[in-house]
């Protein structure tokens, strides 16, 4: 009796580590599950932890190839509810939530830029590089990104010039997740030293990670580093050098990823946790126990953890979504970022852009310290659409 019994236990837990093996693999946790269990938990600091919440959105108003009419109804709506939504909250420095348009260059249509401009003119948000290329040469690339550069900077105000090199400064999301021909079968890519070619067109930090379940995820999770590019093998942002306090600039290129880990309240089946990687839409709306572990995650410039940065991701144009972007799932979460995370003693809230999210980790890698407020704007001036905007109202905006 007590063999049968034995043989059922070691045939029930043989199954269920099968199932969890293939759980892993189909999702490709693999790749990153065992950096993300052997990290190291966010020091405890005194005085408040700041919280620069970051929203950047795959913008396609095109998803789906749709006729314009469609895409047109797409922009109007973003452009006229996200204002009537940040409208109605504050961080801490009486700003209103910010959006990072990373708009696809091979959408580009002049009317649906012109619309996004005016909203980020009117303090919402700023404009930034989002490409789905594939099986592509480093010379279009170069083209394209260039193309591209100049003209959101000369005809919607976009994109800031550095004031020492006068160069175009941009923030990047690669289409389909694959920076650096990251997909194992080197589709929605074709191009190995992309992050040496990013850094040559002025392209300031990549803010396309987290990616899992896609098998372009790194290995490296939570972070803020610097990775160099090997531009003999895909993927050379795997890893790379975390960015801190008293440190410079090194390799390639910044990577700056949002939260990634594991959701065990909404187990599958009861048992697989289902991943956290910090996606915004109708599915996995923005709930407070999401917001929590986001701001739990900590993810910081070494030696500076009590300035913490929350980056979340969306594709914002899918009709699907759009409830829950500018509805009222997106109110809610701003309510408990006001709430839960801005009371003055423990936490102080910051809505910031994706450059803005630069330049303060610039100013922390720096040693600058206090309220990261003061650094938005620390090496990276605001785009001159942004700029001229704010010198005609005399104020910093919304």
């Amino acid at each position: 009796m007590w063999t049968v019994v034995w043989m059922t236990l070691v045939v029930l837990l043989v199954s269920a580590l099968l199932v969890l093996s293939w759980a892993v693999r189909a999702r490709n946790m693999q790749i990153w599950l065992g950096s993300y269990l052997r990290r190291r938990r966010p020091a405890s600091v005194d005085g408040p932890v700041h919280v620069m919440f970051c929203f950047v959105d795959h913008f396609e108003p095109a998803w789906g190839k749709v006729d314009l009419a469609t895409q047109r109804a797409r922009v109007d709506r973003w452009c006229r509810d996200y204002r009537k939504l940040a409208m109605a909250h504050r961080d801490a420095d009486g700003r209103s939530p910010q959006h990072t348009f990373f708009y696809p260059e091979e959408e580009y249509l002049e009317e649906h830029l012109e619309k996004i401009a005016a909203l980020c003119a009117d303090g919402y948000g700023e404009i930034e590089i989002h490409l789905h290329h594939d099986d592509d040469t480093a010379d279009h690339f170069n083209a394209t990104i260039r193309r591209f550069n100049e003209l959101l900077h000369a005809r919607h105000g976009a994109l800031p010039r550095d004031p020492v090199t006068g160069q175009l400064r941009f923030g990047f999301i690669h289409g389909n997740w694959s920076l650096d021909n990251s997909r194992a079968d080197g589709r929605w890519c074709g191009i190995n030293n992309e992050l040496i070619l990013l850094r040559e067109l002025g392209c300031y930090a990549d803010f396309t990670l987290p990616s899992a379940p896609s098998d372009t995820q790194t290995r490296m999770v939570n972070a803020i580093y610097y990775a160099t590019d090997d531009p003999l093998r895909p993927k050379s942002h795997d890893t790379g050098e975390p960015v801190r306090v008293g440190g410079s600039a090194s390799g390639d290129l910044m990577i700056v990823q949002g939260p990634l880990g594991l959701n065990w309240r909404e187990r599958r089946f009861g048992l697989i946790p289902r991943i956290e990687n910090a996606d915004v839409r109708r599915a996995c709306p923005p709930t407070p126990a999401r917001i929590d572990d986001w701001v739990r995650t900590g993810i910081h410039v070494e030696g500076r953890p009590e300035w913490v940065f929350v980056k979340v991701h969306t594709h914002g144009t899918q009709e699907r979504d759009m409830d829950t972007l500018l509805g009222e799932r997106a109110h809610a979460m701003h309510t408990h970022l006001e709430t839960r995370y801005n009371d003055g003693g423990q936490y102080v809230l910051h809505y910031v852009t994706a450059r803005e999210v630069y330049n303060i980790i610039k100013a922390a890698e720096a040693g600058c310290e206090g309220n990261p407020d003061s650094y938005r704007d620390h090496v990276l001036p605001p785009p001159p659409g942004i700029a001229a905007a704010r010198a005609g109202q005399g104020r910093q905006g919304p």
